[in-house]
């Protein structure tokens, strides 16, 4: 009996084998991974498959394209996917190589940029720069507000500004979001180094040692990830001031909190 409940479960995974690879073998053209039909015969910069643009906008990007690659010999392609891509066909098509930027716009994942990148353009932008690009503007909550064409628009333009003035170590420009962000570290960063200065001896008023131990912890809130991020990003004084004024106030209230805890029996 043992013999045959284990002949009964190798024949089951045999069978269950031989229907995947039936189904591998009769699976839909969409999955194929070359598919230089979906090409089209005259060539430009800009395939946009999944109808992304307009008509004007995919116009006006392969005209702004192929004028910057003779500007600057950077070679920039767009393709646009959903159900169908013609996979690596997309190499010959374009001749992509080290100077070439490609970019995917597929709406089917959760971001729907991703970059094809060669090594010399590593040297100018590294590769955390296109990590930040693509959540930036490939994001969900971009593209709901803004769309895919934004998205893709946007991205280029990004790319392109970066190569004009030699590089990029970081995306221009401070979304809301991450500004926000920003200032909550920095409000956080003071918090620490309030409750850290607070006198802990008669007739002291601030504790500047506890301060400079707690330094390392406060600093790194408020300066790497409170102000590093604006300054690397943009030029504009506001969100710095911001920061600034955030890490004054929560060092201030976490410094007095002492004062409020005994002024508040009293008043009862």
């Amino acid at each position: 009996m043992q013999h045959c409940s284990w002949r009964r479960i190798l024949a089951s995974i045999a069978i269950f084998f031989l229907i995947g690879s039936i189904w591998v073998m009769h699976s839909p053209n969409a999955y194929a991974y070359n598919n230089p039909e979906l090409l089209p015969n005259t060539p430009t910069p800009v395939v946009d498959l999944a109808k992304s643009l307009t008509i004007v906008q995919e116009k006006g990007l392969v005209e702004d394209l192929e004028q910057f690659e003779a500007e600057s010999g950077w070679k920039l392609r767009v393709l646009t996917q959903y159900d169908r891509t013609p996979g690596r066909a997309v190499i010959n098509f374009w001749g992509l190589d080290d100077k070439s930027v490609l970019l995917v716009a597929d709406s089917r994942g959760g971001n729907i940029l991703s970059f094809s990148v060669g090594d010399a353009v590593y040297e100018l932008l590294p590769r955390t720069f296109w990590i930040e690009l693509q959540t930036r503007f490939g994001n969900l909550y971009f593209v709901r507000e803004q769309g895919e064409d934004q998205a893709i628009l946007e991205a280029m333009k990004t790319v392109k500004n970066c190569l004009r003035q030699g590089g990029c170590n970081v995306v221009p420009g401070l979304p809301r979001e991450q500004w926000i962000l920003t200032l909550i570290t920095s409000v956080i960063g003071g918090v620490i180094c309030g409750f850290a200065a607070q006198p802990r001896r008669e007739g002291e008023i601030v504790a500047w040692q506890w301060a400079l131990i707690f330094s390392p912890l406060w600093g790194i809130l408020f300066l790497a990830f409170g102000i590093g991020p604006v300054v690397t990003r943009t030029s504009d004084f506001l969100p710095l001031f911001r920061n600034i004024v955030g890490f004054l106030i929560g060092a201030l209230v976490a410094y007095l909190s002492p004062v409020f805890n005994r002024s508040s029996p009293s008043e009862m």
